[in-house]
């Protein structure tokens, strides 16, 4: 199971708005829209993105994180998990 669970439906309606936006952007290249416009529409679509991984993130640490160190599962291990993932994920 998730620990993002309940927040499943909101992701998926995010999710679909990005898809729509990335859509978009596709068919501003294909009408050569000005540089500028699509660039300012890939940074809204990346910070889109950026939130959503926030929030699994969060829901990630707050529940899969603390529920294996809670069961006694080897700490560091789970903290190294995490930590690699927070800096594949913050690293662009």
């Amino acid at each position: 199971m998730s620990s993002y669970q309940d927040k499943k439906e909101n992701l998926k309606t995010r999710l679909k708005r990005i898809e729509g936006q990335v859509r978009g952007l596709h068919k501003m290249v294909d009408e050569e829209k000005y540089c500028v416009d699509v660039l300012t529409q890939i940074n809204a679509v990346k910070g889109a993105l950026n939130k959503v991984g926030m929030e699994v993130l969060e829901s990630h640490t707050k529940g899969c994180v603390t529920n294996a160190i809670k069961e006694e599962e080897k700490e560091d291990e789970i903290i190294n998990e995490l930590m690699d993932v927070v800096f594949k994920f913050t690293n662009k």
